[in-house]
């Protein structure tokens, strides 16, 4: 049985960013990733991630270390060498992806969805299907460079049309084009009315 995880208190906002580890990615995803980094640090939010060093990931997180802000990585053992646990902020190593995926989940009030590929897929998927069981209220905002996430979009829309998914869904979910139009989603997001999103 693994020791019970402790976790510096925050009493500020905390926001998730979902993004790739990939290195072989354009250099403007960097640069947003880096910028997501650096605002969170600016409006004084912590940054919550998967914990790796490289790709969007590891921009991210240097970038908000690197302008003072607090940054909490949580990475399973399995992917220390892999993704390359950036341990100069507050890391946490995990037993499992279940793990990292709750504790992201808990310790974040908001998701900003960075470009990324599967893993990144399968953690908004998640996210946004609790939304539709009404089991939080957590905006869910896809920074949307070049389009990446129109397709997965598409697919939510087909959802609704075929009738699997109620019309009400769409407002689950923002879609932003630029790094600084996500920042303000998520500024905008107290303000927003909590819906409820399973209607049967």
């Amino acid at each position: 049985m693994s020791p019970p995880v402790t976790i510096q208190p925050f009493a500020g906002k905390s926001v998730c960013l979902f993004c790739g580890s990939s290195e072989t990615v354009k250099a403007e995803y960097l640069a947003a990733a880096r910028a997501i980094g650096e605002a969170t640090a600016r409006e004084g939010w912590r940054l919550v991630y998967g914990g790796g060093g490289v790709g969007l990931m590891g921009a991210s997180a240097r970038a908000a270390h690197e302008a003072g802000g607090r940054v909490l990585g949580v990475m399973p053992g399995f992917l220390r060498s892999r993704e390359r646990l950036f341990d100069e902020v507050e890391t946490l190593v995990v037993q499992s992806m279940h793990e990292r995926k709750t504790i992201m989940y808990d310790q974040s009030d908001a998701f900003v969805v960075a470009p990324g590929g599967v893993g990144t897929l399968e953690e908004v998927i998640e996210v946004l299907s609790w939304k539709r069981l009404d089991l939080h209220t957590k905006p869910v905002i896809f920074l949307n460079l070049n389009g990446f996430w129109d397709t997965l979009v598409a697919v939510m829309e087909h959802s609704i049309a075929e009738g699997m998914t109620p019309a009400s869904f769409r407002q689950a979910w923002t879609v932003c084009n630029t790094v600084e139009e996500s920042i303000e989603a998520v500024r905008a997001a107290d303000d927003l009315p909590h819906l409820q999103h399973d209607r049967r």
